[in-house]
């Protein structure tokens, strides 16, 4: 990973505070950059090196521009997981324009590592600060991360991701929440 010395002599203006971070940007400089997949250190700490789901969030001026993740681990460890999921939020998000490569240095990213999901029976169990949340109903799920701006309470939480799964409101769900570790 670059030093914060090295960082600003390349004219950097983001400065991550996270190896999680660090990693989503460096994928990124090197897709746009056309630098082929990034390069993953030869040592990582122990949290990096073994499987894990996380989500990446993109944001410009404050705006989302992309998110993406995953609920399970697809890669063979965590550090992997977020440099695919830093190019699938750029590039894939359904919901905006693929991000090009002067958008690169107003990005402000974003990492929630996912703990395991658990059943919930009761909806008074959640909590939208604290917990994500998964809905699931005939083959189609939705998910929300926790602590997002706007959205206060466990009815708004599970209406919107509702919403995204195209689970209309009538329809029974089963209910999964997780906690997150979020990096900037």
């Amino acid at each position: 990973m670059d030093t914060e010395k090295n960082r600003q002599a390349k004219g950097h203006k983001h400065k991550e505070k996270s190896i999680y971070t660090q990693l989503a940007r460096r994928s990124l400089e090197n897709y746009f950059q056309k630098r082929g997949p990034t390069q993953l250190p030869q040592e990582l700490p122990a949290d990096l090196a073994r499987p894990g789901a996380a989500f990446v969030s993109l944001k410009k001026k404050g705006a989302l521009r992309g998110c993406i993740g995953t609920v399970r681990p697809q890669q063979e460890n965590l550090a992997a997981e977020i440099a695919v999921n830093a190019l699938s939020a750029a590039l894939q998000d359904p919901r905006f324009p693929p991000v090009g490569a002067d958008e690169l240095e107003e990005l402000e990213i974003s990492v929630d590592v996912l703990g395991e999901p658990e059943p919930v029976t009761d909806p008074s169990s959640l909590d939208p600060r604290r917990y994500g949340v998964i809905v699931r109903a005939k083959g189609r799920s939705g998910l929300l991360l926790p602590d997002l701006e706007g959205v206060d309470t466990v009815e708004q939480q599970l209406e919107i991701a509702r919403r995204k799964a195209g689970i209309l409101p009538h329809e029974a769900v089963e209910i999964y929440r997780f906690e997150v570790k979020r990096y900037h």
